[in-house]
């Protein structure tokens, strides 16, 4: 006699939901673009509380200001590096139907003879609208996006972005805000640096500036030196003697309630080898403190290694060991000036700041603690 057929053997499966996470709508959508002298970089997020979360990003050097500082213009090689880069980014939009975006570029566009070209090229190439922003713009960008990481103890602040074509500086005054109102009053500084009428206290910018030295740029005014550590030290004196209009520069600050937080790849990178992080970890990073004197202990170990060595050493990473010492050598140099001798590093910069200026314009992003 045949076995019997269990009760429902041989019936379809029952279907399983996909572990995959919900496609996010793209009306909650935003990008930014930031194409710089060095890097293309993209971030696509959406609004989460009074923050966003990433949705998807794309990194790359293109080095588009390469040669910029001998000729004047973009070369094509440069430019064909960047188009490339951007298809891809184009890709990622159309991927997600973005709707809202920012894309924008900087210190080699706002200095190339030939930008207004390369833009068009883009635009034919890509179909995307890359926007060159002022100076101004750019460091607002830099500050808010910061705003996470100020102190409710800081009462004197200074933003610093390392680029590739230009560093930018901003001293904030937020001693009459209400301390737990310090982080968003700089987020409303998205509107401009000067004060304007609101009703919400907002911080005070003391003063601003906009070096057209970055780590690519100082690299080259001093590519005919031969001498590792003379470079590096002509590096640091140059552009020290380039912040001499700054105003606050011969101020007298007390070390108390003063706050440094620096923004670039420079930071990132010297904050992973104090780490001694052998793969790149932003969550140990975005928002670690760092003394003077463990930033000197990192960058004398460059030094030391020499260009070959740094090249070798994956806490740098090749595309970074050409420009790192120039970006040392600003960094150096700012610990030097100002009265405190600790920095807050922050992995974030002209993206997320262009994310948060986007957001907070649309008021999508909810209030509460940063």
């Amino acid at each position: 006699m045949p076995p019997k057929r269990p009760d429902g053997a041989g019936a379809f499966p029952l279907a399983v939901d996909s572990p995959a996470p919900k496609r996010p709508d793209p009306a909650e959508l935003y990008a930014a673009l930031d194409l710089g002298t060095n890097s293309c970089r993209m971030l696509v997020a959406q609004p989460k509380g009074n923050q966003f979360h990433v949705v998807d990003s794309f990194s790359k050097s293109v080095q588009l200001g390469a040669g910029l500082e001998a000729t004047g213009r973009l070369s094509r090689s440069s430019i064909n590096r960047t188009v490339q880069a951007l298809r891809i980014c184009k890709r990622k939009l159309t991927q997600h139907n973005v709707r809202r975006m920012r894309l924008v570029t900087t210190e080699a566009c706002r200095r190339a003879e030939n930008s207004d070209e390369f833009i068009r090229l883009v635009k034919r190439e890509t179909g995307l609208q890359i926007e060159v922003i002022e100076p101004e713009e750019e460091a607002r960008l830099a500050v808010i996006s910061c705003a996470p990481l100020v102190s409710t103890k800081t009462d004197q602040l200074l933003v610093v972005d390392i680029g590739g074509g230009s560093t930018e500086l901003v001293w904030i005054d937020i001693s009459k805000v209400p301390k737990i109102e310090r982080p968003r009053a700089i987020m409303r500084l998205h509107t401009g640096f000067q004060s304007d009428s609101s009703p919400f206290p907002k911080a005070n910018v003391i003063d601003w500036i906009s070096v057209p030295l970055g780590v690519a740029t100082l690299r080259e005014q001093f590519d005919d030196v031969q001498d590792d550590a003379a470079r590096f030290a002509l590096m640091s004196w140059f552009f020290e003697e380039n912040l001499q209009k700054f105003s606050p520069y011969d101020a007298s600050h007390v070390r108390e309630g003063f706050q440094i937080i620096g923004t670039s790849g420079t930071v990132t990178t010297v904050a992973a080898s104090h780490l001694g992080l052998r793969r790149y970890d932003r969550n140990k990073v975005d928002g670690l403190r760092m003394t003077s004197d463990q930033i000197d202990k990192v960058i004398r170990g460059y030094l030391n290694l020499g260009p070959d060595g740094r090249i070798s050493d994956p806490r740098i990473g090749k595309d970074r060991a050409t420009l790192i010492m120039s970006g040392a050598a600003i960094l150096q140099a700012l610990m030097r000036l100002w009265p405190t001798d600790r920095l807050s590093v922050a992995d974030r910069g002209l993206r997320e700041g262009l994310l948060y200026a986007q957001m907070s314009a649309d008021g999508v992003l909810e209030d509460g603690l940063y």
